[in-house]
């Protein structure tokens, strides 16, 4: 039950007030945008169980079962390569100067969560207003945000789901964590998959979604889990708040890749969650649509590894504004669908429009001649390389609405060659800012480029922006000559446009990833985030060896930083 407010007359006041300020324009009204409508029924579920935690702190951490395993991820069918353009030669928004010297600067750089006998960590975190929450494949730790020391964990991530029961409690691994930070409502999302493993996939799969009741992540949670019959494999999620008062309307969003049992592709997934109900603990309702499968990938594509926007800063999306869902289509393009869940509705109102693709510059993923794994990346003192994972966008899409200045904005990276035919293709991170006026509904790239200065192995990128427009990009980096290691950069808005400055080493790796035919894997996503109580501070965390080794030696890093214009 929500709390009731009680406000006085002058509250009431500056609330019309600002209400006429921040009044919707026409198009916010619905989907009226210049896309086609899809003609897919939604399927509305509710969950399989939901209860309330006790208070996370009181829950002794859980250690996680003692296996050495990957974690599977599972390749969807791309469209087949394209030669570039007769005479060319390398990306034509290669960034090859250094750039000018990083603006920003490193606050706290402190380790998180190290090897627990599972590879890869798929590091993930988010700050909130007095701490930071990571996830690392298959545990979880809350930090100071003061100072980066331990406030809980790390933790097995059943201790979330203490007392539950089923998967989300006892299930053998706890994978694809997500962590979001509502800040609008002050309070945290962790989600993960739960399902037993024994040599293979076992079925149903649940995917669990955890509500704070407030802003201590070592509070009370609403607890949910979602079955599953299928795989809703590498899920991402987003925080979509809207409507006149953000704290109460709104969805949590989600994407998956969905594989059957017998691991074949069925599609992409695109799910809402009733965050009024999550936030009030009550029965939440589940609503998706199932993308096709294509082979290969039509124009207009529905392939997989959507991202769906996550909202930064104030104030946030217009009334009833759609959710973004972007991908990367048919090669040179993002997809782009607007999926728009009315949860004050009953049952919720789905609409789900298709918008034409956005051309980029001419890319190759990264890797690209070896697909389907994108395993060139290497690494000093071995042979193995790591896997570079460019047929996708990474996490996240980072959303935020500048009022003022009067329009929305989208920030997006994925991993790229930087030049063709060439021995050593080393990889670089590209990346867009997607900017439209509110009146539109319709994103355009503002800017992209691609950043790699020089014959390093750039790639497992994160991107976002802070409230003055500075972009920072967090990515992994490794060669012949540097173990992987972590390495940030970014860019003022005074920079020249398509164009990054100088990166950083967070720090640097002492170690290269060797052992069985799991070695090449290296995590499927770090995160940046920002800080929203000054919406300036930079929170990005990233994974590192400080010696050779596999499932016993990777480490996590979590560090901050922020530039002077902010």
């Amino acid at each position: 039950m929500r709390t009731r407010r009680f406000v006085t007359l002058a509250a009431v006041v500056s609330a019309v007030s600002a209400l006429a300020i921040f009044s919707p324009p026409p198009h916010a009204q619905g989907l009226t945008g210049p896309g086609t409508a899809l003609n897919i029924t939604p399927e509305i579920t509710q969950d399989q169980h939901h209860d309330v935690s006790p208070p996370l702190r009181d829950v002794a951490p859980v250690e996680p079962p003692a296996v050495r395993r990957a974690i599977p991820l599972l390749g969807f069918v791309l469209p087949a390569g394209q030669n570039p353009p007769t005479g060319l030669t390398q990306d034509m928004v290669l960034q090859q100067s250094i750039g000018q010297a990083f603006a920003g600067a490193i606050g706290l750089n402190f380790d998180g969560i190290s090897a627990d006998g599972v590879i890869p960590p798929d590091s993930t975190g988010a700050v909130g207003s007095s701490q930071f929450v990571q996830w690392a494949n298959e545990r979880l730790a809350v930090y100071s945000k003061t100072d980066g020391s331990l406030v809980y964990g790390p933790s097995y991530g059943a201790a979330l789901y203490s007392g539950f029961g089923g998967l989300c409690e006892d299930s053998n691994t706890e994978a694809d964590g997500i962590i979001r930070y509502d800040h609008f409502s002050g309070r945290w999302l962790i989600s993960f998959l739960a399902y037993n493993y024994s040599s293979g996939i076992q079925f149903p799969v649940n995917h669990c979604i955890a509500v704070s009741q407030t802003s201590d992540a070592t509070g009370q949670y609403n607890r949910y889990a979602y079955s599953f019959s299928d795989l809703p494999d590498y899920p991402k999620m987003g925080v979509w708040p809207n409507g006149p008062y953000a704290d109460m309307y709104g969805g949590y969003y989600a994407t998956y890749n969905m594989f059957t049992p017998g691991l074949s592709w069925i599609g992409a997934r695109l799910c809402a969650y009733d965050r009024n109900a999550m936030m009030d603990g009550a029965s939440a309702a589940q609503v998706c649509v199932q993308l096709g499968s294509y082979s290969p990938c039509p124009p207009f594509s529905f392939c997989g590894s959507f991202l769906p926007a996550d909202e930064d800063g104030n104030p946030g999306p217009y009334q009833n504004e759609p959710e973004y869902m972007l991908n990367l289509g048919n090669q040179q393009q993002i997809g782009r669908i607007l999926y728009n869940v009315d949860f004050t509705q009953s049952p919720p109102v789905v609409t789900t429009q298709q918008l034409s693709p956005l051309d980029t510059a001419y890319f190759l993923p990264a890797c690209d001649s070896q697909a389907p794994k994108f395993n060139c990346v290497a690494q000093p003192g071995t042979g193995q390389t790591l896997d570079a994972l460019s047929d996708r966008l990474m996490d996240r899409a980072a959303y935020r609405h500048f009022y003022t200045a009067g329009y929305e904005d989208i920030v997006l990276t994925h991993s790229v060659q930087g030049t063709y035919g060439q021995q050593d293709d080393y990889s670089g991170i590209r990346w867009y800012e997607l900017r439209w006026s509110p009146f539109t509904d319709n994103p355009t790239i503002y800017q992209q480029g691609t950043f790699r200065p020089n014959t390093n192995y750039r790639w497992m990128g994160s991107i976002a922006m802070d409230g003055a427009g500075d972009i920072a990009v967090g990515f992994s980096l490794s060669s012949n000559l540097n173990h992987p290691s972590i390495f940030v950069t970014g860019r003022t808005p005074s920079d020249a446009p398509g164009t990054m400055e100088q990166d950083i080493a967070v720090i640097r790796g002492s170690g290269s990833q060797v052992g069985d035919q799991n070695a090449d894997r290296w995590g499927d996503y770090s995160s940046m985030t920002v800080d929203s109580v000054d919406d300036c501070t930079f929170w990005y965390t990233n994974e590192y060896l400080p010696s050779n080794g596999e499932y016993d030696a990777w480490h996590t890093r979590i560090a901050t930083f922020k530039f002077p214009g902010c």
